[in-house]
């Protein structure tokens, strides 16, 4: 079934944007804020519609529809997909479902925001992109959600880079690191399960650090030699109401094994010629979303940390004639600063929540207008073909793997 995508060339008459979302825990919960924050925040010119919530279980998905102001249920994605009052199809599900319901949805005429990894396997990820490229010709956009790339701090980083402050980049440090799975007693979720989530902190973690090295340096990895290890092998069962990390999963009887890797570390190179280093793992007690990196160049450097999300450290070597050497605190508040010219007064940071309703904002115009948003599904494929790479490597020992691209990526990202 084909359905012309017209609801969000239509919306530039004023119409709303009617979203189907698929998927509603964790990152459902925070897709469903940020549809309904981001044209009041930035003063759009349509309005977003949420139409439809799908889910598996019934009456689960009436509650987080009343709860989220959803108007509408469906229990099956494709009766969601073939909708004629759906314009968007927002897909918050594990990755093993991510190429079926997107391939689906572009398909049939929906523009489409999928949620990071873009999939499991390279193969799906480049079937994926081949479908977003039919979709494009008529029309039709998709983008994939790295949502840290909305961070002010992030984008005003890339802004340094890209407009030469730093001079030409020499090393990247990188890492994610968080602790939830520290506690051996930690159930056995979807994340953990090779079929649901294809990797552990790999997918989970590394593709965020993965994409932003390459959107802060505008340079892609063209190799890595890695590591990976699961420290816990093991981990109680538990039923079927678990929605993402097992906070709501109660233990069952017995264990299973546990068959994704909890922490990986790789080197790599630049397409530039500059030294990477990256890490993600789930087993770093007291980091609790330490979302990190660090850039090197020539004529100086930046570092971030996510979780002090509204800071970035600036050094340029020329200030070291004036005395003035090491890093320097830049508060990312100000209204000439990427994304904060929607949001509060200087001084009044911003949260987690904040980065998605960017994302929604972004993704919205662009569509509007009829340009492609970015992230793109190829930008997705290139992240994957990376993490491939590396799960390669670990696999073999730490033995250095290319990481072939095939198709053109995008870093750009609106931040106006």
């Amino acid at each position: 079934m084909y359905v012309s995508a017209m609801g969000l060339a239509g919306s530039s008459r004023g119409l709303p944007v009617r979203v189907a979302m698929v998927g509603h825990g964790f990152m459902g919960a925070v897709h469903s804020l940020a549809w309904r924050a981001a044209p009041a925040a930035f003063g759009l010119p349509v309005g977003v519609e949420l139409a439809v919530l799908v889910g598996t279980e019934a009456v689960r998905t009436g509650g987080a529809a009343r709860r989220f102001g959803w108007s509408a249920v469906e229990t099956e994605w494709r009766r969601a997909v073939e909708r004629e009052d759906v314009d968007v199809v927002d897909i918050c599900t594990p990755g093993d479902t991510h190429a079926e319901i997107a391939l689906g949805a572009l398909a049939a005429g929906k523009h489409v925001l999928c949620e990071k990894p873009l999939a499991n396997s390279v193969a799906e990820a480049e079937a994926m992109v081949e479908g977003a490229v039919k979709a494009n010709r008529r029309g039709v956009r998709s983008m994939v959600g790295f949502n840290y790339r909305r961070v002010p701090a992030v984008a005003l980083a890339r802004e340094m880079v890209a407009a030469g402050r730093l001079g030409r980049v020499r090393h990247v440090r990188a890492c994610y690191l968080q602790d939830w799975l520290v506690d051996p007693g930690f159930p056995l979720t979807w994340r953990l399960r090779r079929d649901r989530a294809g990797s552990g902190a790999l997918g989970d973690l590394g593709a965020h650090v993965v994409d932003l090295v390459g959107f802060v340096t505008g340079e892609e990895l063209v190799g890595v030699c890695a590591l990976s290890e699961t420290f816990v092998a093991e981990r109680p069962l538990v039923d079927a109401g678990d929605t993402g990390r097992g906070l709501s999963g109660r233990g069952g009887a017995g264990v299973g094994r546990v068959d994704v890797d909890d922490a990986v570390v790789a080197l790599g190179r630049l397409s530039g010629g500059g030294l990477v280093t990256l890490e993600a793992t789930r087993m770093a007690p007291g980091r609790k979303n330490a979302l990190r990196f660090e850039v090197n160049g020539s004529g100086g450097s930046v570092a971030f940390d996510f979780e002090a999300m509204n800071e970035l450290w600036v050094a340029e070597t020329g200030k070291e004639r004036l005395g003035a050497g090491g890093f320097s605190r830049v508060l990312v508040t100000e209204p000439h600063h990427p994304y904060l010219g929607g949001w509060w007064p200087p001084g009044h940071g911003l949260g987690y929540d904040h980065t998605f309703v960017n994302q929604a904002r972004d993704f919205v115009e662009a569509v509007r207008v009829g340009e492609d948003p970015s992230p793109s599904f190829a930008d997705g494929l290139a992240v994957q073909r990376v993490l491939d790479a590396v799960e390669r490597s670990a696999a073999g020992g730490a033995t250095w793997i290319s990481c072939a691209t095939t198709v053109p990526t995008s870093r750009s990202a609106r931040s106006d």
